[in-house]
């Protein structure tokens, strides 16, 4: 059973049109990053399927029911990007009232608050917590009950490098228990070794999907290879440019060429057989090329 699927959804307010015909599915155990630009839709889709919009076109099923089920909205965890708490409530007692309100034993609100890294400011007044500790405590409460389908909303805005490492980590360690997610955030560099698949969202409309792998085959964005060592770089720099690739000269004995329409294999030989050669560097196209590829083609089709 898929975790969740929207089939032909579309979201309107009065004639603005936020979401256009959306197909979208996440199994079970799988990793989603969802991006796009401010507006494109995210939130919206977030929050469809959180049950919290109702749609105006289209077949939304979550855990195999319906959004506004209770026994569905009880296996659902949500951080919004923006969280927002009462401030008079220390931790501990913020975390203890999500645990009533969503049936989560006060262990396991307990158990969160290490696991998060707010054991030590528990007893703490939420008024006196910095954005990124807030942040902590919003992910605590998302993962209240153990959820089955987690959404995560920028969920490593205000958190610190070493935060940010750790929810990750946390966030491979339930995909192998099985739990679904839906990760979206701006940060991409840090994002694509911890998803299966990328969406990219458009003006309301799904721009390109799939793992990473096959947004690269269907960008055609070309590998970079880059050598050092070369005694003669310049030369094989200018032999390039002459057969028409993107090359350029790295400092003394450096070279950087790319690589598409299949030259990779022919380029890489070329560099190996030259004894010179002291180390070759591989770059594919990363999640940000990736994104920012999808964009351009976006709005050059727009009218």
């Amino acid at each position: 059973m898929n975790a969740f699927e929207l089939a032909g959804v579309s979201k309107r307010y009065g004639a603005m049109t936020v979401l256009d015909t959306l197909d979208l599915t996440l199994a079970e155990g799988e990793v989603l990053g969802l991006f796009g630009h401010n507006g494109a839709g995210k939130t919206t889709t977030m929050k469809i399927i959180l049950g919290l919009l109702a749609v105006s076109d289209g077949r939304v099923c979550v855990l195999g029911g319906t959004p506004d089920s209770t026994e569905v909205r009880r296996s659902l965890g949500y951080l919004p990007e923006n969280v927002s708490f009462y401030p008079q409530l220390s931790g501990r007692e913020t975390l203890h009232y999500f645990a009533r309100l969503k049936g989560a034993s006060p262990a396991q609100a307990e158990e969160l608050l290490e696991q998060v890294g707010l054991a030590h400011a528990a007893d703490r007044r939420v008024r006196t917590y910095s954005k990124g500790m807030r942040q902590r405590l919003g992910l605590a409460q998302a993962l209240l009950g153990s959820p089955r389908l987690l959404l995560l909303d920028e969920p490593t805005v205000g958190l610190d490098p070493i935060a940010t490492r750790d929810l990750y980590t946390l966030i491979d360690r339930l995909r192998r228990t099985g739990t679904s997610i839906v990760l979206c955030s701006h940060v991409l560099p840090g994002v694509e070794a911890h998803i299966d698949r990328a969406a990219i969202l458009t003006n309301g409309r799904l721009e390109a999907i799939g793992s990473l792998a096959e947004l690269r085959a269907a960008a055609g964005l070309p590998s970079t290879l880059r050598a050092r060592g070369l005694v003669h770089g310049e030369r094989r720099v200018a032999q390039w440019q002459a057969e028409g690739l993107v090359a350029r000269s790295l400092g003394v004995d450096g070279v950087e060429v790319a690589a598409c329409n299949g030259h990779k294999l022919a380029l890489l030989r070329d560099l190996l057989d030259e004894e010179s050669t002291r180390d070759i560097e591989i770059h594919e196209p990363t999640l940000e090329d990736l994104y920012r590829h999808y964009m351009q083609r976006s709005q050059e089709r727009a009218p």
